[in-house]
């Protein structure tokens, strides 16, 4: 083998590296993570090619700046699919974590819900109990 085509082949896997090490963080590792309380405004099911579950939390408070009060989430987990999709409308409060990117078959968000923490009916009592 020619010196120019060794070093090639160490540029290109020295590139290949980095570039899996980019995607492991960028899609894969958790930046974040934390729980969101408010009304869940709507859940659903979508997508043209990869069927996922978004959703929007209105966070109470008022906001007096551009900030926005809406969480808008996906959720990868059937079980807390189900839970949230027959809740529309209360008081919930789940937990998240946060990505750097997201994955077409994980959900449009880079925040993906992992777990339901509390729903409270409109009477204010909870419906599911911490654990």
């Amino acid at each position: 083998m020619t010196k120019g085509k060794k070093i090639f082949w160490k540029v290109l896997a020295v590139l290949v590296v980095v570039l899996i090490v980019f995607c492991y963080f960028r899609f894969t590792w958790v930046f974040g993570d934390g729980t969101k309380a408010g009304t869940l405004n709507y859940f659903m099911r979508k997508g043209y090619v990869f069927k996922t579950y978004e959703g929007k939390i209105i966070q109470s408070g008022f906001k007096a700046n551009v900030q926005s009060n809406e969480f808008e989430f996906s959720v990868t987990d059937e079980k807390v699919a189900r839970i949230l999709s027959e809740n529309a409308g209360r008081e919930i409060e789940v937990h998240y974590k946060e990505y750097f990117g997201a994955l077409p078959w994980r959900g449009m968000q880079k925040t993906i819900v992992d777990s339901v923490i509390q729903i409270r009916s409109a009477s204010g009592e909870s419906v599911i109990k911490p654990r």
